[in-house]
Parts: C-alpha cells; structure tokens; sequence
C-alpha cells in the first residue's frame, strides 16, 4: 500500500493534502504527492506562463519546465516558502530566460533601428504624451487583446515580468524584485517603465475607438 493510498484510506484526501505535507512525501519517494501539486499550482503557473510567451505552445513548455525544475529542486526549497509561490518564481525566471535568448535570436535577423541625424535612435513611441488610460482600464475586445499582446513584446523581459505579475497576477513589489534579482525600488521602476510603454503602445488605438464612437461608428 503506497504512502498516498494510505493517507486518503485515514480521511485525508488529495485536495485536502497540504502542500507542505505533498513536499515531504514527494521527497520520500511518492510521486503521486508530487502529481496533487502540479495539479494544483498549474493553472496560476500556465496563466503566467501565457502572458508572458504569448502563445499556447511556449506557455506549456514553461509550465512543464516550471514543474520539472521544481521536482528537481525540491530539496532546496525545504518548506522555506509557499510552494505555489516558488514554483511560480521559477517559472517566471525560466520564462524570463527563454525572453531574452529569444530578442537576442531576433536582434540578429533584424536591421538595426532607426537613428536620428544624430546617431541617437529614434523612439517614436517617447513622443506620444501620456494620456491613454492605464493598461489595467482596457480589458475588451479581441482587437485589443490583440494590441496589447503585441505591446507586451516590445517591452523587455524584465518590463513584461513586472507588468505581468504586478497588474494582471496582483503580486506586491517585494515579489517581484525578487524574481527580478533586483532592489524593490528598482522594481517599482520597471513597473512603471512597463506601464508608460503600454499606454504609449495603445493610446492610438484608444483614440481611434474614442474618433468611431464620436462618429456613431461603434
């Protein structure tokens, strides 16, 4: 009889299992511990996961490197935190890493920017002034699902992190800074880097809907 088997026949079931008590036997050998945490966790991980790489595909994969990373680990982590949280960081860094390989495997396909008559690149994006409504305020439509996933690409892995766990998974700066490797007023900063690049990207496309609802158009 197996360790989970005899746990649920004493009235405690998998659902109820804590996560603590699913780490200690997972680290005792039974895996199935191991299958009620993934359980559990995978739809918080996936959820990151997809905001982050954007598409179905990636977000899997981090998911199940999360996880993999996570059994492999799961000696360090030892009960020093919420296991739902360190799986989550792990992911987050993991997704981070794959960002940055990624604009680097970019950056050689593409011509180089644009520069002024200076040398200075050109942004165009810094000469839009900041008044667009906060990415948090524009939730419909798929067209702007659209946008703003497009958005979410240009912003660098750190800004797209930041954005991502602060306005859409709610986590305090402490959290972030510390998937970040960074200070939490550094963090702060990268969240609002993230914020005003945002509402740059999408403030054309605020402005076209405000112009068709003017016009009876929408």
């Amino acid at each position: 009889m197996t360790q989970m088997t005899s746990s649920v026949e004493s009235g405690l079931g998998p659902n109820l299992l804590p996560d603590a008590v699913a780490v200690e036997r997972t680290l005792a050998g039974d895996r199935d511990a191991y299958r009620i945490l993934v359980e559990r966790h995978s739809h918080n991980v996936y959820r990151l996961a997809y905001r982050m790489a954007g598409n179905s595909h990636d977000a899997e994969e981090i998911v199940q490197e999360a996880f993999l990373r996570g059994y492999q680990k799961l000696k360090q982590f030892a009960g020093q935190a919420n296991f739902g949280t360190w799986v989550y960081r792990i992911a987050a860094n993991y997704a981070i890493d794959r960002l940055r390989q990624r604009k680097i495997e970019d950056s050689r396909r593409e011509p180089p920017a644009r520069e002024s008559e200076e040398g200075h690149e050109l942004d165009p994006l810094a000469q839009i002034k900041d008044s667009a409504p906060s990415p948090e305020r524009l939730a419909g439509s798929s067209q702007l699902a659209l946008r703003m996933q497009q958005a979410l690409k240009e912003l660098t892995p750190a800004e797209r992190t930041a954005i991502v766990m602060r306005h859409w998974d709610g986590c305090g700066i402490e959290e972030i800074a510390a998937v970040l490797k960074s200070s939490t007023t550094a963090a702060k900063n990268t969240v609002f880097r993230a914020v005003q690049k945002l509402r740059a990207a999408l403030e054309p496309f605020a402005k076209g809907r405000q112009s068709a609802k003017a016009m009876g158009m929408e």
